[in-house]
């Protein structure tokens, strides 16, 4: 079932800043025109449709000590792809991974404390999984302007 549009303005409340009182759901669903338990009642709905994902903070990595990122992409043989990037996603330090139609097929982002950690973590990937160095593609951030997802619905 698709979203109506007080599911659609639920999660336009969502993806704003989530209120930090007693009871975030009431003054969202004040917001949403609807009671509070409806409110609730929705976001699960919408969670178990597979709409919503999670409600969760957005963290700062740099106010955490996450000072150096990187976006890297991987050349593959078509039939590691889907090997490499679980290997890829057991990392924590892993933000996003794709599969792109490209020469380099896998692009991941990878953040950590400092350079010379990244570049520990990006050495550790290879020699787990065997890829060359001539084969990858190291993009490192130097500045960042917007770390931000919202969808316009």
């Amino acid at each position: 079932q698709l979203p109506d549009q007080t599911d659609i303005k639920i999660l336009d409340l969502l993806q704003d800043d989530f209120p930090l009182t007693s009871f975030p759901y009431r003054e969202l669903a004040e917001k949403a025109g609807i009671s509070e338990q409806e409110f609730i009642n929705r976001s699960s709905s919408l969670q178990k449709a597979g709409i919503l994902r999670s409600i969760s903070p957005v963290l700062e990595s740099e106010t955490l000590g996450m000072n150096a990122g990187t976006l890297i992409a991987f050349h593959l043989p078509e039939e590691r792809i889907h090997e490499i990037a679980a290997v890829v996603n057991s990392f924590p330090e892993v933000t996003h991974n794709f599969i792109r139609d490209n020469y380099y097929s896998l692009w991941f982002t990878l953040i950590e404390k400092d350079l010379e950690s990244l570049n520990k973590l990006l050495v550790k990937i290879l020699e787990i999984t065997g890829i060359s160095e001539d084969d990858v593609l190291n993009l490192i951030s130097v500045k960042k302007y917007k770390a931000d997802v919202r969808f316009p619905l």
